[in-house]
């Protein structure tokens, strides 16, 4: 899958930071910074932090 995808499923909240990290195979503080670096971004205008609700299951 590509990163960029990956990334932005987080960025929009469909994906916690932990699966982020389990799908790209690298650890939760590499990919805090990729995250935060622009070249991941497909539109400016995604959020850049999870939402603070929980999900639940259906």
């Amino acid at each position: 899958m590509d990163k960029s995808k990956v990334i932005n499923a987080y960025r929009r909240g469909f994906i916690t930071i932990q699966e982020c990290a389990q799908i790209l195979g690298i650890d939760s503080l590499k990919l805090m910074g990729m995250v935060n670096e622009p070249e991941w971004a497909d539109h400016p205008s995604v959020r850049r932090q999870q939402p603070t609700g929980t999900l639940v299951n259906q």
